[in-house]
């Protein structure tokens, strides 16, 4: 919860989510537990307020923003779920990929870019959509009956929140529609030749509006006796990098910011002109700010794999109990010792979209340890964002002077140094980290019939930030990034679908 004066952090709650991996490659989420954290956060962070003697009836607005590409689908007429929500990271699709490849002059997975801005990859909705209606026969049954509605994140919580299957609200905005491969950018309409390409029925997709309205008011929460923002209208939906764009104020031609999240988004505002990369960075839509107002464009680079690397050090190799040791572990040697690693998890995002991609680890010797492996994975993050800003310096033409940042990882300090001494540039990161979540507060608060929230720029208070200067000798960063490149080259062509048993050994 902000201040719509000062863009102050009054207070927050937070809930992780539990990420299911059923098979290998496959990632999910429960969209009824999604749902659940969303009004505990809700409830837990009303308790604060009161806490601290505000009255929650100040609230005026409230604002959604979510991962992008997460895919689910629901029935309208139980409120139901059909399958857990398929989550961006997800590689099951990769069969159903090289399939649309085949049916595609050239297999060029660049065959729709003029219109939706994207490469044919796993990472976005269309092909996890067709995946559910291949494979899951209660979605296809419900597409048949007419009960099935798609939809990312975003447009499962406004509906469900604003009366669900009592005639709750279908719709998206057009930052999380661009995500889908089924929108067209610059008509802003679902394209019914991509929807006819990929076999979806352009029933079931959400109605597609600005990033900034009233949708609907926010009903009781069936759960709780009285939910604590009954009546208080949703009215800002931002996909969660274009909220962190709105968030840091990025609103000028030629402004970028980098989230670092699990994955890493760097996206660098090109006004009310979409501009096509020629270095494998996608266009997307940054935000609609009104109903009236024109769409603002952004070229994006995406890393799969960024606080997830973190998060897998801990969970999967238990070389650290918290994200908090990782740091200090790679803080005691400085170094990775010639150690480096590709976290290619998930394939490559840009700038390779090489899906057969895997991860690797090497320039191992005796004497490497845990403490350089923790080293090597902070350090792959930022060779990450240094390959992208590679590709937006070229494809705008004039280099960022500095870096300006957010998300989760960035209080982790050497990173934030590591990034500045990779890039050979200033990292700039605001005191108060929840950047995406202020961006869908200001659209919600600056919305017609809200208005609480200023987006003149007169009005923006100028934020506070912390400065990260480079500190070792170009030299010797070009050194190490020409290494990590030399690594990825290494971790290419891994798999294939055509492996036995899908790389298991038999």
């Amino acid at each position: 919860v902000f201040n719509a004066k000062t863009s102050e952090l009054l207070s927050h709650h937070q809930v992780e989510i539990d990420q299911k991996f059923p098979k290998e490659g496959w990632m999910e989420q429960d969209p009824k537990e999604i749902l659940k954290s969303v009004y505990e956060c809700v409830e837990k962070t009303c308790e604060k307020l009161k806490q601290l003697n505000i009255n929650i009836s100040n609230i005026k607005a409230i604002g959604v923003t979510n991962q992008r590409e997460t895919t689910v689908v629901w029935d309208k007429t139980t409120g139901e779920p059909l399958y857990n929500a398929i989550a961006w990271l997800d590689l099951r699709t990769q069969s159903t990929v090289e399939r649309l490849l085949k049916r595609i002059p050239g297999k060029n997975k660049a065959f729709s870019k003029f219109k939706t801005g994207l490469p044919l990859t796993t990472y976005f909705s269309a092909v996890k959509l067709r995946w559910l209606l291949d494979n899951v026969e209660e979605i296809r049954k419900a597409v048949a009956d007419g009960r099935a509605m798609f939809g990312t994140i975003d447009s499962w919580l406004i509906w469900v929140c604003i009366c669900g299957k009592n005639g709750g609200i279908h719709c998206t905005d057009v930052t999380n529609a661009s995500r889908t491969m089924l929108f067209n950018i610059h008509s802003l309409e679902w394209d019914p030749e991509l929807c006819q390409f990929f076999d979806i029925p352009m029933e079931i997709l959400p109605k597609v509006r600005s990033s900034s309205e009233i949708y609907g008011l926010m009903k009781i929460c069936p759960s709780l006796k009285s939910g604590a923002l009954t009546g208080v209208p949703i009215s800002g939906c931002l996909g969660d990098q274009s909220a962190a764009l709105v968030g840091q104020m990025c609103f000028k031609d030629g402004q970028a910011k980098n989230t670092y999240g699990t994955g890493c988004f760097l996206l660098c505002n090109t006004g009310q002109k979409s501009v096509f990369s020629e270095h494998g960075l996608l266009t997307t839509i940054a935000y609609q700010l009104g109903r009236d107002q024109p769409v603002c464009y952004a070229l994006e680079g995406s890393v799969a794999i960024a606080g997830a690397v973190v998060r897998w050090l801990r969970d999967n190799l238990g070389i650290a109990q918290s994200s908090q040791e990782v740091e200090k572990l790679a803080a005691e040697v400085g170094t990775s010792y010639g150690c480096y690693f590709v976290p290619a998890f998930s394939g490559l995002y840009a700038p390779y979209w090489e899906p057969s991609a895997r991860g690797i680890i090497c320039g191992l010797t005796q004497f490497t340890n845990k403490n350089h492996i923790a080293f090597a994975a902070l350090e792959a993050v930022c060779f990450q964002t240094r390959e992208i800003l590679d590709a937006m310096n070229k494809d705008c033409g004039r280099p960022l002077s500095q870096l300006q940042v957010d998300g989760g990882m960035t209080n982790n300090k050497i990173l934030m140094q590591l990034q500045s001494d990779i890039l050979c540039i200033p990292v700039v990161k605001p005191s108060m980290p929840e950047t995406t979540a202020l961006g869908a507060a200001m659209a919600a608060g600056a919305a017609e019939g809200v208005g609480v929230w200023s987006l003149n720029p007169r009005d923006l208070t100028a934020v506070t930030c912390e400065r990260f200067e480079p500190q070792i000798n170009p030299e010797e960063s070009e050194f190490r990034y020409a290494r990590w490149k030399k690594a990825v080259m290494k971790s290419m062509d891994w798999e294939t679908s055509e492996s036995p048993s899908n790389g298991k050994p038999k």
